[in-house]
């Protein structure tokens, strides 16, 4: 088994200091080691903005990376420089390639429809999720008991990207289907309860509230089908559903339901984002549904509506009527 390298977990450290996520931080770690082994394993102390700039132009005109890979690398690499080795890279002289603006794929209602009827169980109520509260696949499988407001008919998302908080809709057919998950859900915390195990809890909360892991309002929806240490602490515990799980039981779905587009598990928010907006629903409030920062990352999806946005009809529409009459 290889030694991690000292440099590298100091790296970690840091990021963990400053509160990166652990997708980000494996994300720069990864990049950061790929930049030290382009240079033969020069010590990033020994390099500087020459080494950088020929690292993201090996990307891009060798590896031909899209460009929001180009952008996570050289992110990664401004952290590495600024932030943990404190150095200043100056004018890089070095332009992303521009990034082509591309519509979001959107699945029609009876499209949404015919991969619902070829899925069951929990990943159907995922998948339901998605589309009927607009959750990113994470955000639905971090969902935790408390979570959910079946009075209200709301979802809290927690720590959502950007670290934000947000409330959105919580469809009336799914209130039965979560009853019944969160019943299983806690079936499986009091069998862990026993062991004196339970739900991995974020922020240290562990430390802070030693028996909260036997709380229910802090059991995972969507529990893991196995115990696994705790990234941070090393702590033996359940995380949530991994992504994949999810991921694999939608293709097979969408190939069934005979849908020819590129359908992933976004495509369900994008499509919740839509079919809102084509009903009458004002930019703001999908907005705020969806968490956007910036109106105009939800000004994508008037693109997508076509003939239904701001009553628009195509001039040939309007041509043949003019022939008829």
């Amino acid at each position: 088994m290889l030694m991690p390298s000292p440099f590298i977990e100091e790296l970690r450290a840091d990021m963990r200091l400053r509160g990166y996520s652990l997708k980000t931080e494996k994300s720069y770690l990864s990049w950061i080691r790929q930049f030290i082994y382009f240079h033969k394993k020069r010590h990033p102390n020994d390099m500087g903005a020459e080494e950088v700039k020929a690292f993201l132009s090996w990307l891009a005109n060798e590896r031909h990376v899209a460009v929001n890979t180009q952008k996570v690398a050289l992110n990664a690499l401004v952290y590495l420089y600024h932030k943990a080795l404190n150095q200043e890279l100056g004018d890089l002289n070095f332009s992303l390639a521009t990034k082509q603006r591309s519509l979001p794929v959107v699945l029609s209602p009876e499209e949404v429809q015919r991969i619902l009827n070829e899925l069951t169980g929990r990943n159907k109520l995922i998948i339901e999720l998605l589309y009927g509260s607009g959750l990113r696949v994470s955000e639905a499988l971090r969902l935790r008991v408390q979570d959910i407001n079946f009075c209200n008919a709301a979802v809290t998302v927690r720590d959502g990207k950007g670290k934000k908080d947000r409330q959105t809709l919580l469809s009336q057919r799914l209130i039965e289907p979560l009853k019944q998950a969160i019943e299983t859900a806690l079936t499986v915390q009091i069998e862990d309860n026993k062991n004196e195990l339970g739900p991995s809890m974020p922020n240290a909360l562990d430390r802070k509230y030693p028996n909260a892991f036997k709380q229910p309002g802090w059991m995972f929806v969507f529990p893991a089908t196995s115990i696994c240490k705790h990234p941070y602490s090393g702590i033996l515990c359940r995380h949530h559903l991994h992504d994949s799980v999810v991921r694999k039981a939608l293709q097979p779905a969408v190939r069934a339901a005979k849908i020819f587009k590129k359908v992933n598990c976004h495509t369900f928010r994008h499509s919740f984002a839509t079919h809102l907006l084509q009903a009458g629903c004002d930019i703001r409030t999908v907005q705020e549904l969806l968490g956007h920062n910036d109106v105009s990352t939800t000004q994508i999806y008037t693109h997508v509506i076509g003939q239904h946005y701001a009553g628009t009809a195509s001039p040939l529409d309007r041509l043949i009527s003019v022939a008829r009459e």
